[in-house]
């Protein structure tokens, strides 16, 4: 007699080794902290217009200032994240282990202020979803508690490269051009839009827009944001025609 397959219940094994929070699970940790930030700065200005202490609304300035300015180095320092960190069940971790200390929190705050949204394309050039302040001050930022999360929030880190991979030199020298003809096509739609009056030069050049202008301008420069993380992660991985894997 031929006994059925064997079945088991348990849950499955965990995925070995950290995991490393994917661009969309950040994007909503800095959605709620900027939503935070927007909450103070409006009860401040509300205080501040209904007072008729100017010293008291100079020092609500003052104290919104400084309170904007170290909200995520202090947290991420002493307790691995910002309140939208904590929210998305995610932890900034130094490399060699723990919370980062206050100067690298500090430094990787004033890098990201500066770099912004470009900052976030390295993500899919990395093998750990690294942005350039996470590579610039070594640390990675990782799912809190694995067993809240599931697998779209996360990446495991990725494997190193195979000998059917093209060499770093020539991915990154493809990328580059990809890159270049990125720009090109980027200033080409700009001048389309300028041709048939989507957008005005007054926007352009002088920065005088329309409702219209900005909605243009803004979606233009979305879609050249994405267009430049695709041909980044797809060169590194070697998937760009001129550079791919065998």
């Amino acid at each position: 007699m031929r006994l059925p397959p064997m079945t088991s219940d348990a849950a499955p094994l965990p995925l070995p080794g950290p995991r490393y929070a994917r661009f969309s699970r950040r994007l909503k940790a800095i959605l709620l902290d900027w939503m935070l930030a927007m909450a103070l700065l409006f009860g401040a200005l509300t205080v501040a217009s209904n007072t008729q202490s100017d010293t008291l609304a100079r020092t609500l300035g003052v104290s919104v200032v400084v309170i904007l300015l170290l909200y995520e180095p202090m947290l991420v320092w002493r307790t691995g994240g910002t309140l939208g960190h904590f929210w998305t069940n995610l932890r900034v971790v130094d490399d060699r282990g723990g919370n980062l200390s206050f100067a690298k929190a500090l430094a990787r705050f004033a890098i990201k202020s500066v770099l912004g949204w470009y900052s976030f394309l390295a993500m899919t050039a990395t093998r750990r979803n690294q942005a350039v302040h996470d590579l610039l001050t070594h640390s990675t930022v990782q799912i809190r508690n694995p067993a809240k999360a599931h697998p779209g929030q996360f990446v495991t880190e990725r494997s190193a490269d195979d000998p059917a991979m093209p060499s770093r030199w020539r991915r990154a020298l493809v990328t580059a051009a990809y890159l270049v003809l990125g720009v090109l096509f980027y200033f080409g739609v700009l001048a389309a839009l300028l041709r048939v009056g989507l957008l005005s030069r007054a926007c352009l050049n002088r920065d005088m827009c329309s409702g219209g202008d900005r909605i243009v301008d803004f979606t233009t420069a979305v879609a050249f944001l994405l267009m430049i993380a695709v041909i980044i992660g797809m060169g590194w991985r070697g998937r760009l025609p001129g550079a791919r894997k065998a």
